[in-house]
């Protein structure tokens, strides 16, 4: 049965308001999960689809899509709106459902990152990243930032790499279901941003532990050559006057005494 509401004749039929719209998500959702179906939905507070460094980035990169550029804003309102009612990302995967006039199946391919690329930003960015944590987070410097969100160079993928398919009838290359849940990508970010390095089919630890190389690289080249005087009296606590190390006498045997 197709959800909307009509005026006195059903040959009128008009568009379900917000509240109406978030009111059939959540039972479509209730009976879906007394079938057993586990759902992940993607619940949005306020009208901010995402709120952190990578859920952001995700969904500004998404407005550079100029050829879905038409279809996106009603995909941001499905979003708000509590209309994915499951969404499920596995690496270069993405399967959700969708409520609409029915629940529509929502599959989205992303080809992985080529591995050139990735071995790229991982050399462009040893020795620039602390720890796992700081990456997640997004406090990193603007030049990692910008390196890691370039619309070609970085880690999102272009619009050509996305393979999309829905059940709805629109023929559309971008219906409005598919175009929420690539914002409910970028709003799940948000509870778990690792899920950005899945679906793009890398490993994340890969940055830390080339900046950890880097770091460590960076150490020894300081240290190469022998210390100079005032290093070691920086390491050691000490005062060196920088002439010949003292000549220290070694003590002498006591000569062994025989009982009678």
């Amino acid at each position: 049965m197709a959800w909307y509401r009509s005026y006195d004749d059903d040959r009128f039929p008009r568009k379900l308001t917000v509240g109406e719209r978030q009111a059939q998500a959540r039972q479509e959702a209730a009976r879906l999960s007394k079938k057993g179906r586990k759902l992940s939905p993607v619940v949005i507070e306020g009208s901010t689809i995402a709120s952190t460094f990578w859920g952001k980035a995700w969904c500004k990169h998404l407005e550079n899509y100029s050829d879905y550029e038409s279809r996106l804003p009603r995909g941001r309102s499905y979003a708000r709106n509590g209309s994915v009612i499951d969404l499920q990302l596995g690496p270069g995967s993405v399967r959700a459902l969708v409520s609409g006039s029915e629940v529509y199946e929502v599959e989205i391919d992303i080809e992985p990152l080529a591995l050139p690329r990735w071995k790229a930003l991982v050399t462009q960015c040893a020795g620039k990243i602390d720890s796992v944590v700081e990456l997640l987070s997004g406090e990193l410097s603007d030049a990692v930032m910008e390196r890691l969100c370039d619309p070609k160079q970085g880690l999102f993928p272009s619009s050509g790499q996305l393979s999309l398919s829905c059940s709805c009838p629109d023929s559309a290359g971008l219906c409005k279901h598919l175009a929420a849940v690539l914002y409910g990508i970028g709003a799940r970010f948000d509870q778990a941003p690792d899920l950005l390095f899945v679906l793009r089919g890398v490993d994340k630890l890969d940055l830390v532990s080339a900046a950890t190389a880097g770091a460590m690289g960076s150490k020894k080249k300081k240290s190469k050559g022998e210390l100079k005087n005032d290093e070691l009296s920086d390491i050691f606590g000490i005062e060196l006057d920088g002439g010949e190390a003292p000549v220290v006498e070694k003590p002498k045997k006591k000569k062994a005494t025989r009982k009678s």
